[in-house]
């Protein structure tokens, strides 16, 4: 295989949430001789360090030491070892500067957790991991739990076949082919919004992959159509039925995943919110 993933970016809080990515982002880099790149926000404020010039520098040295130390400590963990590492620590207290991050280094893959708890709100929307894939250029993978054999055999990529999909479906496509995974691709149909009939479907889906393809046809054969009453329903509920590894998504930069899940999470997909999400940018 001819992989393109070869510098993986992990931000981290030092989370248990951070830490569940980081394992998986370990997982990874020892598969296909990635690098890993470990990104601090630092965020030091005025308000935290005070005013005077020398208590400011004691106070960043201080920071700067526990975050090593911190670093040190993740290193020396089990399924860390033999990876090749280098620590990034900034003094950032926006998430958009990641992708200035990303850029500069060459990222190929930025892992992140995120609680996943199956609410809109704490799935994504509001969340930091959100703000990282709202402005992110690059795949974010986004892990919802402890996955010690994490894989990607088996792949939904969703969307509704939009042509402002193509530029992220090529790259899913690209990355999906390195990795061998099995692809579903997937639209959504719903009942009262933005409804379809079977040959509508089938017609927009055949525009899309005739232009995104260059006139090959052959993933036509992997969509399937699948009706229900939410996105987020159709999406968890048909990865569920064919025992997907992982979501694929494209999502806005100006909109984030908000503009790609429209309806409301209801509690039932609770126990399905669990499966990692990667997310390539429109």
């Amino acid at each position: 295989m001819n992989l393109i993933m070869k510098k993986i970016l992990v931000p981290t809080d030092f989370s248990e949430n951070a830490l569940q990515a980081l394992k998986v982002a370990a997982q990874l880099a020892k598969q296909h001789h990635a690098k890993l790149y470990l990104l601090h926000m630092l965020g030091i404020s005025q308000a935290i360090i005070g005013k005077d010039e020398s208590n400011e520098g004691a106070e960043a040295i201080y920071y700067m030491k526990m975050v090593k130390k911190r670093f040190d400590d993740l290193k020396r963990l089990d399924y860390m070892q033999g990876i090749e590492t280098e620590e990034l620590i900034q003094n950032y207290k926006i998430f958009s500067e990641v992708n200035n991050v990303a850029h500069e280094h060459g990222i190929d893959l930025i892992v992140m957790g995120s609680h996943g708890t199956g609410m809109v709100n704490d799935f994504f929307v509001g969340s930091n991991t959100e703000k990282v894939v709202r402005n992110s250029d690059f795949p974010v993978l986004v892990i919802k739990k402890d996955r010690p054999d994490f894989k990607m055999d088996k792949v939904v990529f969703a969307c509704d076949f939009d042509k402002e999909n193509i530029h992220a479906y090529r790259r899913a496509m690209r990355l999906f082919k390195d990795f061998e995974s099995e692809v579903h691709l997937l639209y959504v149909n719903l009942p009262n919004q933005n409804f379809l009939n079977s040959a509508e479907m089938r017609e927009r889906v055949k525009e899309f992959i005739t232009e995104a393809d260059n006139g090959d046809l052959s993933q036509l054969s992997k969509v399937t159509y699948y009706s229900d009453y939410t996105i987020e329903n159709g999406i968890y509920n048909f990865s569920n039925s064919v025992g997907a590894d992982l979501i694929a998504i494209p999502t806005h930069g100006r909109k984030g995943i908000s503009h790609f899940f429209m309806g409301s999470i209801g509690e039932d997909l609770a126990n399905h919110a669990e499966l990692p999400v990667i997310t390539f940018k429109i």
